[in-house]
């Protein structure tokens, strides 16, 4: 091949690859044009169904989702379907101000399933009205901090870290170094602080005898019976009771078309995160941060 064919040969190969590019971008804007189409009915007033499941982290679609919620005027009320075991404290705490706004324009009734403990129980409380089943398992009110350690690992194998910092608490706990009491205080401090902020939350959203308080105090969890008898939970059941109370509390027609928000699109943009290599924000990594957790 000369060099006049085999530069030939180039352009033609470099016009195929940007020919199927062009096809494949083509492609996926059809798919999520198609999910979205789908996503959100147009007509009718109906009841809306947000499912809240698996590790809750920070999540922009999910808000994004019970924004629009919030707004649609054909949605009449909404039912939160939650199996979470809780997650990071500020995806927890942003799920719950995402849910008390929705709550601020309609009805909002959470229907707990397997668990719903720490940051899914957090989720629940934002609803207006909670219901689990018998044995749904709910509480875990508290906050964990954790963080590896490998110091003692690093010392066997003769592996020492040089470690400059401006201030004896600056990235501590280290995985490379003891800990030093200064440094758990400071974590306990802050462990602590989001703890009473989470224990306010409660009390302020759910009307708890003292002998209740000094039941959920120590992050315990409990079966849907013994919430419901210390008041963590109004009622036990499932979806349909959950409409029966929309119909009977708040007035909305028994027979209205529920609908599911916010799964499919969010399915969607995962499968597609996955097939084109990117990185999913949703994913939880490791790292020292505080998390309001089912242990």
């Amino acid at each position: 091949m000369n060099v006049i064919e085999e530069y030939e040969e180039r352009k033609r190969l470099r016009r195929s690859r940007f020919r199927w590019r062009v096809i494949a971008a083509l492609a996926m804007i059809v798919a999520v044009l198609t999910v979205l189409s789908q996503q959100k009915p147009t007509t009718g007033q109906h009841i809306a169904r947000y499912a809240i499941d698996g590790v809750i982290t920070d999540d922009k679609v999910r808000d994004k989702a019970l924004k629009d919620i919030a707004g649609n005027k054909k949605i009449e009320a909404l039912i939160v379907s939650i199996d979470s075991p809780g997650g990071t404290i500020v995806g927890s705490e942003i799920l719950y101000e995402s849910l008390r706004k929705v709550a601020e324009e309609k009805p909002v009734v959470a229907v707990m399933r397997n668990v719903a403990a720490s940051g899914g129980y957090m989720a629940a409380i934002a609803a207006d009205h909670i219901i689990a089943r018998g044995n749904t398992i709910t509480g875990s009110i508290g906050v964990i901090a954790q963080a590896p350690n490998a110091h003692n690992l690093l010392d066997r194998i003769g592996i020492s870290i040089l470690e400059v910092k401006s201030g004896p608490l600056k990235a501590q706990p280290s995985p490379f170094q003891p800990v030093t009491p200064e440094a758990l205080d400071a974590q306990q401090d802050m462990v602590a602080e989001s703890y009473n902020w989470f224990l306010d939350l409660v009390t302020s959203r759910r009307a708890l005898s003292e002998k209740a308080l000094g039941q959920i105090r120590d992050g315990g969890v409990f079966t849907g019976r013994q919430a419901r008898d210390i008041s963590l939970i109004d009622d036990l059941g499932g979806e349909e009771d959950a409409v029966a109370w929309l119909e009977s509390d708040r007035g909305i027609e028994k027979d209205r078309k529920i609908i599911d928000y916010g799964q499919q699109e969010k399915e969607f943009l995962e499968d597609l995160a996955d097939r084109f290599g990117m990185v999913r924000s949703d994913r939880p990594v490791l790292s020292t941060g505080l998390y309001a957790i089912y242990r």
